[in-house]
């Protein structure tokens, strides 16, 4: 794979099947400051730092370090945290955010430069599809169910039973219980791994749904051109990339104000648990936000946040 010659950014590896092991492919893909080698680089970013932290840090006092984080969850964050922030701040050059919700987190932290750069987003893998009964028929959803999508993990990995409470799965439940009461044929799409809080939740509540634990991108693609709306309860967030999903793919969607949620979707698309029932989609402000954020153009506030770090003194 070739690199660039100008600079060279070493990226590490999550190894977790996440959607970051993909963005570091598509930032190698697109042929952006790139190197294998952390030893070559002149530049680390730590699209991961959790996955840093089991590394020695003094590794990285020889490099230009810029380490993205994506949220704080504010009602886990404890002194250890902050410890081990605190421990890799004195080795970052300079912090990436990819929301300004995120950066009003970071910046009570930190006097380290913080850039607010969501991330790219891909046209070739999300994008709409007009025929949404072909697709439900594919699936075996009823073409008449009011269907409302989740794609989201909701369930802590320590047990598999606790709620996740940053992604708000109690609050999805409360809003479909509400909406089981004015829509008779709720239907609830649910994909991604650890989704069993939720799933015993509708299953208490009788309320139909259909799960697609592990699915490609395509599918999902699919799955989100079947929705009539994708709902987002979030308490704390980074993207989440399912906002820029939905836009791209022109699904209706409605979110709490979170993560990169009041930066691509309408004001009139952002809701609390006081007022959801009024909050309303607008595909095409949405659609046209996320715009300036596809591939290639998402990669160029990522390569001017390198080359201004590359001018300044180590």
């Amino acid at each position: 794979m070739e690199e660039n010659n100008f600079f060279k950014v070493f990226i590490n590896k999550v190894g977790e099947g996440w959607i970051l092991d993909r963005m570091r492919e598509e930032w190698i893909q697109g042929k952006n400051p790139y190197t294998r080698y952390y030893s070559q680089s002149d530049i680390v970013w730590l699209i991961a730092p959790w996955v840093w932290k089991k590394r020695n840090y003094k590794k990285l006092s020889s490099k230009k370090v810029i380490c993205s984080v994506h949220h704080i969850d504010e009602d886990k964050f404890d002194q250890k945290d902050l410890e081990e922030f605190m421990a890799l701040d004195e080795f970052v050059n300079a912090y990436h955010v990819i929301s300004m919700n995120t950066y009003e987190q970071v910046k009570k932290l930190t006097d380290k430069k913080i850039y607010s750069i969501p991330f790219w987003v891909n046209p070739n893998i999300w994008f709409p599809i007009e025929d949404k009964n072909s697709i439900r028929a594919k699936y075996d959803i009823d073409s008449e169910a009011y269907l409302v999508g989740s794609f989201q993990r909701d369930t802590e990995g320590s047990d598999l039973i606790s709620p996740k409470l940053s992604k708000g799965p109690d609050r999805f439940i409360e809003i479909m219980k509400d909406y089981k009461l004015n829509h008779g044929n709720l239907h609830v799409l649910l994909a991604g791994k650890r989704r069993q809080y939720i799933i015993s939740k509708l299953i208490e509540n009788d309320i139909d749904f259909t799960y697609f634990e592990m699915a490609s991108n395509k599918k999902l693609n699919e799955l989100y051109n079947s929705l009539d709306l994708y709902i987002v309860t979030s308490r704390f967030e980074g993207g989440p990339q399912a906002i820029f999903e939905c836009a791209l793919t022109k699904t209706p969607i409605i979110s709490t104000n979170v993560g990169v949620a009041p930066e691509i979707l309408d004001r009139k698309s952002l809701f609390n648990m006081d007022n959801y029932d009024s909050a309303l989609p607008n595909i095409e402000f949405a659609y046209s936000q996320a715009q300036k954020f596809i591939m290639p153009k998402g990669f160029n506030d990522f390569n001017v946040m390198f080359e201004e770090q590359m001018d300044e003194p180590l």
